[in-house]
C-alpha cells in the first residue's frame, strides 16, 4: 500500500525534496550574505565564496537549473565545511554541529544522481 502511493506519487515527493533543500541550502548563504552586506565578513574569504555558492546555489537548485553541476559542486563544498569548519572537534556529527553539513551532503548526492527530475528548468 505504502509502496504504490509512494511510486505513483515519486515526482511529487521528489519535488518537494528539491525545492526544500534549495530553500535551506539558499537559507544558509543569505544569512552570510547579509553578514558580508553588514560588513562582519569579508566577500573575498572562503565565507565569502561559501556565500556564493550557497545563495546561487541554492536558488538553481530551486528552479532545477544546472540541477547536476550545481549539486555537484555544493556536495564538495559540504565536504570542505565538514573538514575545515567542524571536524576539529571530533569526528562525530552529533558532536561537532556538522549534521547539517553531512544532511547537505548526502542530499546533494541524490540530486547530482537524478537532476531536476520533472518539474524543473532542466527538466530531465
Amino acid at each position: 500500500m505504502v509502496s504504490k502511493i509512494l511510486k505513483k506519487n515519486g515526482d511529487k515527493l521528489y519535488f518537494v525534496f528539491r525545492i526544500l533543500v534549495g530553500l535551506l541550502f539558499f537559507l544558509h548563504g543569505w544569512m552570510k550574505t547579509t553578514a558580508i552586506i553588514g560588513g562582519q565578513m569579508e566577500f573575498m574569504s572562503l565565507m565569502g565564496l561559501a556565500a556564493a555558492i550557497e545563495t546561487i546555489g541554492g536558488i538553481f537548485i530551486i528552479v532545477g537549473f544546472v540541477t547536476r553541476p550545481t549539486a555537484a559542486l555544493s556536495a564538495i563544498m559540504m565536504v570542505f565545511a565538514y573538514f575545515m569548519a567542524h571536524a576539529g572537534n571530533g569526528l562525530s556529527p552529533l558532536v561537532n554541529k556538522g549534521e547539517s553539513a553531512v544532511l547537505f551532503f548526502v542530499a546533494f548526492l541524490v540530486l547530482a544522481a537524478h537532476g531536476a527530475g520533472r518539474w524543473g528548468l532542466d527538466n530531465e
